[in-house]
C-alpha cells in the first residue's frame, strides 16, 4: 500500500491502460496550491521553469499518462461506504413518527438526528480538507469509513426507550464521518480517471451517496413498521436495522484499507501530471482558501450550489411529515416516494456526467438543470395535496431527476473554474455551503409546515431556488482544467495573490499539446 502520496510499487503493463501519449515539457512549474512563491515574496520565473524542467528530466523526460485498472475498485469501494453513510443519515427522519414514539421525544428532536449531519459539517470541513490536502486521499478515506462503522456500532447500544442522547451521539459520529466522505468524489475522479471519463466518475461517486439515501427511504419503513402498541417488537425491528448497518460498515472499512492507494503510478491526464510537479513543501492551505474566495465565479457557484443542495436536504428530511399530513398512515409510501425521488436523481446524475464528458458545456447544463429543478419544485408543491399518491410519485420523480442530478454538476463545474486549486477544498466548501443552507431551510420549512401547511414550506424553497437561477446565470464559465487537458490555452496556474510582486506580467503557463 502507498502511504501519504508515496509511489506505488511498479506494476506490469497489464495493470495499466494508456490514456494519452505524454505530458509535454512545461514552460513554468505548476502552482497547484499557493506555495512558496507567494510566501517568499518573489522567486525568479526562470528559476521556477528550470526547476520544473529538472523535475521532469529527473523522471525520465515527458511523463506518461495512463489509466490504472485499480481506479474502478477505488470508485466502487468509496461509493459503497458513502452509500452506508447516507443511509444512516436518512434512516431516522423517514421513520420520524416511529422513533418519536420509541424514544419518547418530539418531532423536532428527531429532525435533529438528520440535521446533526449538517451542523457537524460546517465547523469540521476546513480541518478535513486540510487533512486531505496534506495527509492524502488514503488516510481521509480510512477515517471516513472507520468513523462510519464506529457510529453504526454505537447505535446498537441505543436500542431502548430513553436512550435518545446515545443515539444522537452515535449519529454525531456518523456525521463526522460524512465530513471525510462528501469532499472526495471530485478528488477521486481527478486523481484516478482520465479527461474523457472524469465527470462520469464524479457522478458515479456521488451516485453512491444518492443510492444510500434511496435505500434509506425504502428499507427502514419495511424493516421497522409502526407498532406503537408493542415497543418490544419495535425495538427488535430497529435492532435488525442497526446491527445490519454496523456489520456492513465494518466490512467496508476493511475493504477500504485493502483497495485505497494514494494515487496511481502514472497520472491519468495532462492536468494531473502538471499538478504532480508541485513539490509537497510548496503548499499553503490558507492561501488556497483566500484564492477561492477571490474567485467571483466560484463564490457565485458556492451560494447557488448551497441553495439547491440545501433545498434537497430539507425536502428529504421533511418528506415523511409532508406526505403523512395529506395521506395519513402512508409511511411506507412516503419512503417509496423518497426512493423514487432519489433513484430518478441517480439517473439524472449519470446522464449529466456523461453529457459533460461529451460536451464540456458546464455552465449551460448547470443553468438548464437549475431552471428545470425550479419548475419541478413548483409542480410538486401544487400537486402534493390533490389526493392522488400516484401524482406525488410522478412529480417527486421529476423533481429528483433534476434536483439530485445537479449535485455532480456543481462539483465538476467548481473544479473547472478553480483549477489548479485542490478539488477537495473546492468541493468541501460547496458542501459546507449546502449544509448551512440545509440547516436553515430545514428549520424554516419545518416550522412553516407545522404552523401552516407543506405548501407554505415548499413555496419558501421555490423562492430561494429562483434566486439560485439568477446567481447561476451570472457565473462566468472559464474551463481551466479542460483547457489544460486540451492544450489550447495559455493559463496562469500559479495560485498566487493578485497583488503579489512575485511574478512579472507574463506569467502564463503555456501548455503545448504533444498530440
Amino acid at each position: 500500500m502507498v502511504e501519504d502520496g508515496g509511489e506505488e510499487e511498479a506494476e506490469g503493463d497489464s495493470g495499466e491502460m494508456p490514456a494519452a501519449t505524454a505530458v509535454p515539457p512545461l514552460k513554468r512549474r505548476n502552482g497547484f496550491l499557493p506555495g512558496k512563491e507567494a510566501e517568499d515574496g518573489g522567486r525568479a520565473g526562470g528559476g521556477e521553469r528550470a526547476e520544473a524542467e529538472a523535475m521532469l528530466a529527473a523522471a525520465g523526460g515527458p511523463v506518461e499518462t495512463r489509466l490504472s485498472r485499480r481506479r474502478l475498485a477505488v470508485l466502487a469501494v468509496f461509493s459503497s461506504y458513502s452509500l452506508v453513510n447516507a443511509f444512516q443519515w436518512i434512516q431516522y427522519s423517514i421513520l420520524s413518527n416511529v422513533f418519536a414514539v420509541f424514544y419518547g421525544v418530539s418531532f423536532t428532536q428527531i429532525d435533529w438526528l438528520s440535521m446533526v449531519y449538517m451542523v457537524a459539517y460546517v465547523p469540521l470541513i476546513l480541518p478535513a480538507t486540510w487533512l486531505l490536502d496534506t495527509r492524502g486521499l488514503r488516510l481521509t478515506a480510512l477515517l471516513g469509513a472507520g468513523l462510519n462503522g464506529l457510529g453504526a456500532w454505537l447505535k446498537c447500544g441505543s436500542l431502548a426507550p430513553g436512550r435518545y442522547p446515545l443515539t444522537l451521539a452515535a449519529q454525531a459520529v456518523c456525521a463526522v464521518a460524512q465530513v471525510f466522505i462528501l469532499g472526495l468524489p471530485s478528488r477521486i475522479a481527478s486523481v484516478w480517471f482520465g479527461p474523457t471519463e472524469v465527470s462520469t466518475a464524479c457522478a458515479v461517486a456521488v451516485l453512491g451517496n444518492q443510492l444510500g439515501t434511496a435505500i434509506g427511504f425504502l428499507l427502514p419503513p419495511v424493516l421497522v413498521p409502526n407498532t406503537p402498541n408493542d415497543i418490544d417488537l419495535m425495538a427488535h425491528n430497529i435492532s435488525i436495522m442497526f446491527y445490519g448497518t454496523a456489520i456492513v460498515s465494518t466490512l467496508l472499512f476493511f475493504l477500504t484499507g485493502v483497495v485505497f492507494e494514494e494515487k496511481p503510478k502514472y497520472p491519468p491526464s495532462h492536468s494531473q501530471a502538471v499538478l504532480q510537479t508541485m513539490p509537497p513543501e510548496d503548499y499553503s492551505y490558507k492561501q488556497s482558501i483566500i484564492n477561492l474566495f477571490r474567485n467571483t465565479p466560484f463564490v457565485l457557484l458556492l451560494i447557488s450550489y448551497g441553495i439547491m443542495t440545501g433545498a434537497f436536504y430539507s425536502v428529504s428530511t421533511l418528506l415523511n411529515q409532508m406526505i403523512v399530513t395529506h395521506y395519513e398512515g402512508e409511511e411506507v409510501n412516503a419512503g417509496r416516494i423518497g426512493l423514487t425521488l432519489v433513484v430518478a436523481g441517480m439517473v439524472g446524475s449519470i446522464i449529466c456526467g456523461l453529457w459533460l464528458d461529451y460536451t464540456k458545456t458546464y455552465k449551460q447544463t448547470t443553468l438548464i438543470v437549475y431552471i428545470l429543478s425550479f419548475i419541478g419544485m413548483l409542480v410538486f408543491t401544487f400537486t402534493l395535496d390533490l389526493g392522488y399518491l400516484i401524482v406525488v410519485f410522478v412529480t417527486g420523480g421529476v423533481l429528483g431527476f433534476f434536483m439530485t442530478g445537479y449535485l455532480p454538476l456543481g462539483f465538476e463545474f467548481a473544479v473547472e473554474i478553480t483549477y489548479p486549486e485542490s478539488e477537495g477544498t473546492s468541493s468541501g466548501l460547496l458542501n459546507a455551503s449546502a449544509q448551512i443552507f440545509g440547516i436553515v431551510f430545514t428549520l424554516v420549512q419545518g416550522k412553516l409546515t407545522t404552523d401552516y401547511s407543506p405548501r407554505a414550506g415548499n413555496l419558501f424553497l421555490c423562492a430561494w431556488i429562483f434566486v439560485g437561477i439568477i446567481l447561476t446565470a451570472l457565473i462566468k464559465s472559464d474551463l481551466r482544467r479542460h483547457n489544460v487537458n486540451s492544450g489550447v490555452m495559455n493559463l496562469d496556474v500559479k495560485a498566487v495573490p493578485v497583488e503579489s510582486p512575485a511574478e512579472p506580467e507574463n506569467t502564463a503557463l503555456k501548455i503545448q499539446s504533444a498530440l
